[in-house]
């Protein structure tokens, strides 16, 4: 019987691999529809674009799992990686701001998959408070604090104007959310302990102007372009479930 207070704890993986790990569990789910059995770290690679050694390196992160000469089961894989992102559990989520933004998150099919529920919707409208969207009725904001107990979101999502953002993040924080992802355009101020995620298109797109404006610029410095898992190479040909050259993945 192992002591549990000397057994060792999960091993920590690092953000640049926890963002591979959705594309190559993407990847994964493709491969095993087409009923591929086994997969090499040289063909993950190849499909997400990186470099094979960092493919196993990333893995290794997870436990022992490929076998020389062989390469990976893929449906095991996928288990597992599964198990390491957490979807093989239920997490409720709760979305404020029903605006065409909030409406495009609850019908995304990232929120209708991988384990993501929406247990709650919260607007301030009252032309939208009471309206169905999706699998729930939309709240009244001022009900946000009457949550208790299993009725409190894992993850709450802050889709509202800029300037209800920190007040509705006050909120979700105060009932004891500790998950929050932010659509708004603004620097919000949370806990510690409160794990907060921008997603901000405005900000991706002045990315894109900087590298975009050096290009055109013949009195600039060539500079290394940013790249992702996901951006195809040259002569990048379609992979599994991701048609046309030039695409990119989320991660």
């Amino acid at each position: 019987m192992v002591d549990a207070r000397t057994e060792p704890g999960p091993r920590r993986i690092p953000e640049a691999t926890v963002v591979r790990l959705p594309i190559y569990r993407r990847l994964l789910s493709d491969l095993c529809r087409t009923g591929q059995s086994t997969v090499s770290s040289e063909q993950l690679a190849s499909l997400a674009r990186i470099n094979a050694a960092k493919v196993r390196k990333d893995l290794s992160l997870l436990g022992s799992f490929g076998t020389r000469g062989t390469g990976y089961d893929t449906a095991f894989l996928l288990a597992q990686i599964d198990r390491a992102l957490g979807m093989d559990r239920d997490w409720p989520v709760a979305i404020v701001g029903i605006g065409n933004l909030g409406r495009a998150l609850v019908n995304s099919e990232g929120f209708s998959s991988h384990g993501f529920r929406i247990a709650a919707l919260f607007d301030a409208d009252p032309a939208v408070i009471g309206t169905r969207v999706g699998p729930a009725v939309v709240q009244d904001i001022g009900a946000l604090g009457a949550l208790v107990g299993s009725e409190v979101p894992a993850i709450g999502v802050v889709a509202t104007p800029a300037e209800a953002a920190q007040p509705v993040t006050d909120g979700l924080v105060a009932i004891g959310v500790r998950s929050i992802l932010n659509f708004a355009p603004t620097v919000l101020t949370v806990p510690a302990d409160v794990l907060l995620r921008y997603v901000d298109l405005s900000i991706e797109l002045q990315v894109m102007s900087f590298y975009q404006s050096r290009r055109s610029d013949d009195r600039a410095e060539p500079i290394p372009l940013l790249r992702s898992v996901g951006v195809a190479g040259g002569g990048g040909g379609g992979g599994a479930g991701w048609p046309g050259p030039g695409r990119r993945g989320p991660g």
